[in-house]
């Protein structure tokens, strides 16, 4: 058997391997490994060797323990729910007031977290009770609230885009500066939707009720400040000193550490136990994400020598279809692929194995990094799978899980029209960085 048809059945064993439940750290090792070893023999450890150094030393990825850790400390501080509570006083007499505060806070925590499931579970535990109580259209508050929640893989900073930066060989700062656009695009699609299906129907969001509203408007913007602010220059310092290039992506995650920390002990929220559950949370996760990367790129690596991927890129250049079509075959396969499997071995083992071809079409790196990330944060609501109403369904036990779907379904379209949106008007993702790097 040739490695370039070794490289096939690979990936199929790894595909099987995966569906099945096999551990994917350890399954891409020794699939590695085996593999490498038939198709080019004792080469393959010094390939991993190499492989696993590389990203150990790649400094960008220092990131992701420091936003993770930043990312709980403000969960801890109790910043979310003041802000929603806030947003939901303002707003008390406007049909849906409490889909806006969902989606608005959900644009914030998501610029902090950046972790789906935390957002998704925050918002599900602030918002679920009292949108019952209020009698709000339980499929409508669940579409926004699975919606609002996964924009934290899309908004900076994001730890997807921080992991994606040195495998597509762009700057991390570019591609954080490239998906400010198309997420508050998002957001405000949403909310658009949620105000106008509101104003048709008034019964999806009925007006809070009076005995829910704050007596004084001036208490209410009070508040709000409290709960604005914080957050907001927060994100603004660590994201700010990242963009206009004053700090790298690590120091610019450190700012916001120390801010995190600063607001926690303003709030009285921070004690031993805290910070050591963070702490442990934020190890927990840093150790899975970096077993994971120093994995995929190993298998990537060997995927690569097998000859695979440049015979793969080479056909579909001969079938002369149009980039774009190639494009949307692309983003399907990416889609279909995200129902099964996380976003970390999608960016990890399947861009990678894309890239070639996505190169040989002359499409934008930046472009196409934001185009997979639109993409895998609508399979994070796509059926059957869909972690997001899972993460929802623990919370709010009394919500079908049905319902859940059908709410899911109406937010997917959104999603899919803002990818074409990106799609047909690139400047969309590549205007800021323009104006910011070029």
């Amino acid at each position: 058997m040739s490695p370039e048809a070794l490289g096939f059945v690979l990936i199929a064993v790894m595909l099987i391997a995966i569906f099945i439940g096999f551990p994917i750290s350890f399954t891409l090792i020794f699939l590695g490994l085996v593999f490498g070893l038939l198709g080019f023999g004792d080469l393959v450890f010094y390939l991993i060797t190499f492989q696993f150094a590389d990203i150990m030393l790649e400094q960008t990825l220092a990131a992701i323990p420091l936003f993770v850790f930043m990312g709980i400390l403000m969960e801890k501080a109790d910043l979310m729910e003041r802000l929603f509570q806030s947003i939901q006083l303002l707003l008390s007499r406007v049909n849906g007031a409490l889909f806006i505060a969902v989606l608005v806070v959900s644009t914030i925590f998501g610029a902090a977290t950046g972790i789906v499931g935390a957002s998704v579970t925050i918002l599900g535990i602030m918002s679920g009770k009292i949108m019952q109580r209020s009698q709000y259209d339980v499929r409508m508050a669940a579409g926004a609230i699975t919606a609002g929640g996964t924009l934290g893989i899309l908004i900076p900073p994001s730890i997807m885009l921080v992991v994606m930066g040195p495998i597509l060989e762009v700057p991390v700062t570019e591609l954080f500066a490239a998906a400010i656009i198309p997420g508050l695009m998002l957001a405000t699609m949403y909310m658009a939707y949620t105000l106008i299906r509101c104003y048709i129907n008034p019964s999806l969001g009925p007006k809070l009720p009076e005995h829910l509203r704050s007596a004084s408007m001036g208490t209410v913007w009070l508040e709000f400040a409290r709960g604005l602010l914080p957050p907001a220059v927060l994100v603004a310092a660590a994201l700010g000193s990242i963009l206009f290039g004053l700090a790298t992506p690590t120091e610019g995650a450190a700012i916001g550490v120390i801010g995190a920390i600063f607001l926690t002990l303003i709030y009285r929220r921070l004690t031993f136990g805290v910070f050591q559950d963070a702490l442990m949370k934020t190890l927990e996760i840093t150790v899975l994400i970096m077993v994971l990367v120093a994995a995929s790129n190993f298998f990537g690596a060997v995927f690569s020598r097998l000859g695979t991927p440049i015979m793969m890129t080479e056909f579909l250049l001969t079938l002369e279809l149009s980039p774009y079509i190639i494009l949307a075959i692309i983003m399907v396969l990416i889609f279909l692929l995200a129902w099964p499997l996380e976003w970390v071995p999608i960016v990890l083992i399947i861009i990678p194995i894309l890239l070639p071809l996505v190169e040989q079409l002359g499409f934008n790196l930046t472009w196409f990094a934001i185009l997979v990330a639109v993409n895998l944060q609508t399979a994070w609501l796509s059926p059957p799978v869909a972690l997001s109403a899972y993460f929802l369904k623990g919370v709010v036990p009394e919500w079908d899980l049905k319902d859940i779907y059908k709410g899911m379904f109406q937010f997917i379209g959104i999603q899919l029209l803002g990818l074409l949106l990106i799609i047909i008007f690139p400047q969309l993702a590549l205007w800021l960085p323009g104006v910011l790097y070029d």
